[in-house]
């Protein structure tokens, strides 16, 4: 099967949250011969998350997720073209909760910065991903955390 590569998205600023779908990287490594992935809190209601955000102009989804993981988790690495799955949730805006849907790509982290844009706004925590997936609200995100294998993830740099 031959398999088109993503094209980068052209968003009108004013219409992205109109989208209502965000593009998310499940960040991992190996250490010491285990898997583990990265959470960050979120601004306001500090629960944990994958770093995810809005579609960005000109970057794939991919590209928008690993944009997403450099700001709010000051990691970049290979990140997969490759969506892992998607998962639903509330986002609380204030007066307005907006229901968004975030795709997921897995991130192999090569770098982690000391200083990265959002530090001050988050925490971010190495974890297994069975721990990770006991920390998150959404069911179908601690399913994908759960089985996340980063065996399936062609990575590109």
């Amino acid at each position: 099967m031959n398999r088109a590569a993503q094209q980068p998205l052209r968003v009108p600023s004013a219409r992205k949250r109109d989208m209502r779908t965000q593009f998310g990287a499940i960040c991992w490594r190996m250490k010491k011969g285990k898997l583990q992935v990265l959470l960050v809190t979120t601004r306001t209601t500090r629960r944990w998350t994958p770093p995810k955000g809005w579609p960005i102009d000109g970057l794939t989804p991919a590209g928008s997720a690993a944009r997403e993981a450099y700001e709010e988790a000051g990691v970049s690495g290979s990140i997969s073209e490759t969506c892992l799955g998607i998962y639903s949730y509330t986002k609380e805006l204030a007066g307005d909760d907006l229901p968004c849907v975030v795709a997921l790509f897995p991130l192999k982290v090569e770098r982690k910065m000391s200083m990265w844009p959002e530090k001050p706004e988050r925490r971010r925590r190495w974890m297994s991903p069975k721990k990770a997936a006991s920390r998150v609200r959404e069911p179908e995100l601690a399913r994908l955390l759960r089985n996340f294998d980063p065996g399936v993830a062609r990575l590109k740099r």
